[in-house]
């Protein structure tokens, strides 16, 4: 069973701990979901996999077969339970909240009432097992291929990176505030920023070129 879920990394016991710590996997999910109702078969929990992939670039070679990506992926194994503590399931949500658009938790209608929690459920993945691979960097072609008589000189090779770009904030039609907040307006010019050096820094892009 394959589902797009809301995922980030914390931990409830140690809420200061750092990415280099032992941290949990919380999911958000619909009350009903078929991967919520699975958990609720026990306390042992369900196995899991999440994995995850972000593209920074398209990798144009001089032949078909060594074309590629720069990539960063991720995948987690462990087991996952329902959380059913309401002091963690506060904080799972803030979590993830915030890992959306940071400060958003504050920035909102808090904290949630009975109808929030109750349609809501978080379960929490014990991480057994990780493993992540990485590609940056430009084309890598066979010796065979460069040293073909004419062929660089008729392809083009290099990396077209690829980034995301967050637009400017549309009002809702109930929303009465004047101006975009600086949670969301700072949020969405630093992360335009920074996503664009990654991608092209991960194209062999100097910084300040």
């Amino acid at each position: 069973m394959i589902l797009p879920m809301i995922g980030q990394m914390g931990s409830f016991d140690y809420p200061s701990s750092s990415e280099s710590d032992a941290l949990d996997c919380y999911l958000h999910g619909y009350v009903s979901s078929r991967i919520v109702n699975l958990t609720r078969g026990g306390s042992n929990g369900i196995p899991l996999c999440v994995a995850a992939t972000k593209v920074d670039g398209l990798v144009l070679s001089l032949t078909p077969y060594s074309h590629s990506f720069n990539y960063r992926s991720v995948t987690l194994h462990g087991n996952a339970t329902l959380v059913d503590d309401p002091a963690e399931k506060l904080y799972a949500m803030e979590l993830l909240t915030n890992s959306v658009v940071p400060e958003r938790w504050v920035n909102a209608r808090i904290p949630p009432d009975e109808s929030d929690m109750s349609s809501t459920s978080i379960l929490r993945m014990k991480v057994t097992s990780a493993s992540a691979k990485i590609r940056t960097g430009p084309p890598s072609d066979a010796k065979k291929d460069i040293e073909r008589p004419g062929l660089r000189e008729r392809v083009w090779t290099g990396v077209v990176p690829v980034f995301e770009t967050l637009g400017t904030p549309v009002p809702g039609p109930d929303n009465l505030v004047a101006e975009v907040p600086e949670h969301i307006g700072g949020f969405v010019e630093k992360m335009n920023l920074s996503t664009r050096m990654h991608a092209e820094g991960a194209a062999g892009v100097e910084k300040g070129n």
